[in-house]
């Protein structure tokens, strides 16, 4: 019980950390990338409705995404 209450209490530290507050310049960054980030979800979901296989369209957000974001989903991955 006492290594999971060590883990959360590391964790909870961890991320306290994170939520300091942002300069202008870095708030500009991340409007910036979630707006690039929203274009290429808006892309992917054309792609879906053009017919193409969601394979491929998945392949085409990756590339639209290399960089702005953390995983191959672009930030986001939703259920099915």
């Amino acid at each position: 019980m006492k290594k999971y209450l060590a883990i959360g209490i590391f964790f909870a530290a961890a991320f306290s950390v994170n939520a300091a507050p942002h300069s202008d310049k870095e708030l500009k960054v991340d409007i910036t990338r979630h707006r690039a980030m929203a274009a290429a979800h808006e892309g992917a979901a054309k792609c879906l409705e053009s017919g193409k296989t969601p394979e491929m369209c998945e392949k085409e957000l990756q590339a639209a995404c290399k960089g702005l974001a953390v995983g191959k989903y672009c930030g986001m991955k939703h259920a099915h």
